[in-house]
């Protein structure tokens, strides 16, 4: 009889075994529906002299498809624009949008790998939630993803990631992301928050 294998990423793991129960005795929830959770992230890109020429769309999906393992998909402009030789419906960017095991699987090689290769990292900033439980990051370089082939690439281009959580305030949305590891200005390079002193 053969048996059946489920798939969970790590971080998936870490957020039912760690992050709820932390949470839980943070703010007091009554139950595990009320723990806020990632839903989705975005990742978006605009490509700089697209209208000038269409294979650098092309590149921009191809390496935000590699970055993800999702399929990216093409952003239009939705009017013209003549100071910029814009017309309506013309390819301007890309983006993807990650949920489930891809979105965990992108977060976990994101926190591990990617930002730990940024030029002179202390760490992200603090101050980037919305208010309404939603976090935003840009990254100036596509270079510091292992997936992008630096030999292979023409150009440097940056990306900006929102993280879309259930939080009802930044508070929530900050301990929610700070469990699941991500590296906060705030925080030491052990994980433990530092103390003013």
């Amino acid at each position: 009889m053969a048996t059946t294998v489920t798939y969970s990423p790590r971080l998936q793991k870490k957020y039912r075994d760690e992050v709820v129960p932390a949470l839980m005795k943070k703010f007091g929830y009554k139950t595990i529906m009320q723990c806020p959770r990632l839903v989705k992230i975005c990742l978006n890109q605009g490509v700089k002299g697209s209208t000038s020429d269409k294979k650098l769309i092309d590149e921009a999906i191809n390496e935000m498809t590699t970055i993800t393992g999702q399929k990216a998909i093409s952003t239009v402009s939705k009017k013209d624009i003549s100071n910029f030789k814009l017309r309506k419906n013309m390819p301007i960017g890309c983006r993807v949008t990650l949920r489930h095991v891809k979105m965990y699987e992108f977060l976990d090689r994101f926190i591990a790998v990617s930002l730990p290769r940024v030029r002179d990292f202390k760490g992200i900033s603090e101050k980037a939630f919305d208010g309404r439980g939603n976090y935003s990051l840009g990254i100036t370089e596509q270079i510091i993803f292992p997936e992008i082939n630096i030999d292979k690439i023409s150009r440097i281009s940056g990306m900006d990631i929102t993280f879309v959580t259930t939080a009802r305030n930044n508070e929530e949305a900050y301990e929610l992301l700070k469990e699941l590891g991500m590296p906060f200005t705030g925080m030491s390079k052990t994980g433990v928050e530092k103390v003013a002193s």
